[in-house]
């Protein structure tokens, strides 16, 4: 007798549930990677000449990895998923499962198959009591690290200022709070024992081709919970990495993710600049944030993919005595790959998923 896996329900706590895509494919537990030869039309996206004959999904993993295991550019893998209408609960992969790459038409298609349900297994039944835990499906890309990022409110919208908690007074008549502190603030909090980020609206964010201001650097001051509700609330200061002062705000911890999530180019060209580079580095690596001039107004979405420009320098050549210097304009060169987890009208936060070069405010981010 087959068994197969209880049904997956995501819901907001459940934040590595992915949709890969509407309509009838893919996957539950366990992945293992077959591949099955034959040739792929001209139209069909490029396979990566490193992929393994079979791979299986781990914890761990993330769809980007496995697209990157069999793409040479990840965000073709809406291209290259297949209707697979056997597999229960089919917007979701997760570890166990076994991905076999197979030919339909001349175009490469990855078809899920769990190692539950596979052709040939049988399971004998005797009365017992079993007790397991539902796997998570993979995220698109690490959810801690972008998690991370928004509780900490590393960037504030106009409208996220004006409408968070913010702190009117710390309690004992100090000028400025640290961890161990009670803080007094003003504006609806959660209950009892919610936990937010103290945050402070540093530098704006000016888009550099119009010059309006589309946020605010937020931050981080520390970490807090509520301890009694009110107007004013009391919140308590569990830790600290710098003084909080009156009129800091407070961002909930508890963080959401978009339902549909998975590497995919933008539904039509997008072409724009990083606004800010955040944590203040220069040399920017795997899994940092950006936050770029474009929106949803552009047709930016969570999972959208860009590739990242270095914008070219002005350089002067002086090279050849007794003639005029003139200036030089250098070839952009690509710096890497970005997707985007979060947008808004007019801006987005991106992950870096690939860095190639260093990247910096108004380096160009366009559609791959």
């Amino acid at each position: 007798m087959k068994t197969s896996r209880p049904t997956f329900v995501a819901t907001a706590l459940a934040l590595s549930a992915i949709a890969l895509l509407p309509g009838p494919a893919t996957a539950a537990p366990g992945v293992a990677l077959a591949l099955a030869a034959g040739p792929a039309s001209a139209a069909a996206p490029a396979l990566n000449p490193d992929h393994p004959d079979s791979y299986t999904v781990k914890r761990g993993d993330t769809l980007w990895g496995i697209s990157s295991i069999f793409l040479k550019d990840p965000w073709h893998w809406p291209d290259i998923w297949y209707a697979n209408p056997q597999v229960q609960n089919p917007h979701l992969i997760y570890p166990g499962d076994v991905l076999t790459l197979v030919y339909v038409e001349g175009k490469p298609r990855l078809q899920v198959q769990r190692a539950e349900v596979q052709a040939g297994s049988t399971e004998k039944l005797s009365p017992r009591v079993r007790e397991s835990t539902l796997e998570s499906a993979i995220p698109a890309i690490p959810l801690e690290v972008i998690g991370a990022f928004l509780s900490r409110g590393s960037v504030l919208q106009p409208e996220e200022i004006r409408k968070a908690p913010y702190v009117v007074s710390i309690r004992g008549q100090h000028i400025i709070g640290a961890a161990g502190n009670e803080l007094y603030v003003r504006g609806k909090v959660a209950g009892v024992d919610h936990g937010y980020s103290v945050v402070k609206a540093g530098r704006p964010l000016v888009d550099p081709e119009d010059g309006d201001v589309l946020g605010y650097e937020g931050i981080y001051v520390g970490a807090a919970t509520v301890r009694r509700v009110g107007d004013p609330s009391t919140i308590f200061l569990t830790d600290s990495t710098r003084e909080a002062m009156e009129g800091d705000r407070l961002i909930s911890q508890q963080v959401s993710f978009p339902s549909e999530f998975v590497p995919k180019a933008p539904v039509k060209p997008v072409e724009g600049a990083i606004m800010a580079v955040m944590d203040g580095v220069s040399l920017v690596g795997q899994y940092q944030v950006i936050v770029i001039n474009r929106g949803s107004r552009q047709g930016l979405e969570p999972g959208s993919v860009l590739r990242v420009w270095q914008a070219g320098r002005t350089v002067t050549d002086t090279s050849k005595p007794g003639r005029i210097s003139r200036n030089v304009d250098l070839p952009e060169e690509a710096a890497g790959l970005a997707m985007v987890f979060r947008t808004y009208p007019r801006m987005s936060y991106a992950l870096v998923m690939r860095a190639t070069s260093e990247m910096h405010v108004k380096d160009i981010v366009r559609s791959p």
